[in-house]
């Protein structure tokens, strides 16, 4: 999947996808954080610095946004820790995200049972074509998780997911 020019901003761009790379699927349930420079990169920088002096209109937005990276890197902990002291529907919808892929699926659907609807659930039911229920995608990856063969189209979904969701965080934080 590849990031538009105009996505993200310059820097979060750069972490996400050097040299104009395309985006790396997330598994459903990694096994450890991403050994990657960019992770060690995302681990040196505040929330403000990654929206390169385009000023926060938004703190929790912002964090939500450094949560959703953490994720992006499967560094589940570092994600945890923000996403859990943020008491948004966008927080609780980070911090549901967090614990399946984490296989903790009980945990997973509370914290979506916190986000109640959210914008992104519409965008998700237009492009799939199909009402999105949180509940039912974290069954069919829990369903899934021992099994790659059933994965692929799991892990496209959860990219979809993710790259909303970052969207609406990241326009939410700077007001762009």
């Amino acid at each position: 999947m590849q990031l538009e020019p105009s996505e993200l901003g310059s820097r979060i761009r750069s972490l996400l996808a050097p040299a104009g790379a395309t985006l790396r699927s997330m598994p459903l349930v990694p096994g450890a954080p991403a050994d990657s420079p960019q992770l060690d990169e995302l681990r040196q920088l505040r929330p403000e610095d990654l929206f390169e002096g385009v000023a926060i209109k938004d703190r929790d937005f912002a964090k939500c946004v450094q949560s959703g990276l953490y994720l992006y890197f499967s560094a589940l902990d570092e994600s945890h820790r923000i996403s859990q002291g943020i008491p948004s529907a966008s927080g609780s919808y980070w911090h549901g995200i967090m614990h399946r892929q984490e296989g903790d699926w009980s945990n997973a659907k509370y914290w979506f049972r916190r986000v109640g609807t959210h914008p992104v659930f519409g965008q998700l039911e237009a492009q799939s074509g199909s009402p999105w229920d949180p509940y039912a995608f974290v069954d069919r990856c829990s369903e899934a998780s021992g099994r790659a063969s059933d994965a692929a189209d799991l892990i496209d979904l959860q990219m979809r997911e993710w790259r909303l969701l970052m969207r609406y965080c990241h326009r939410n934080a700077t007001g762009i």
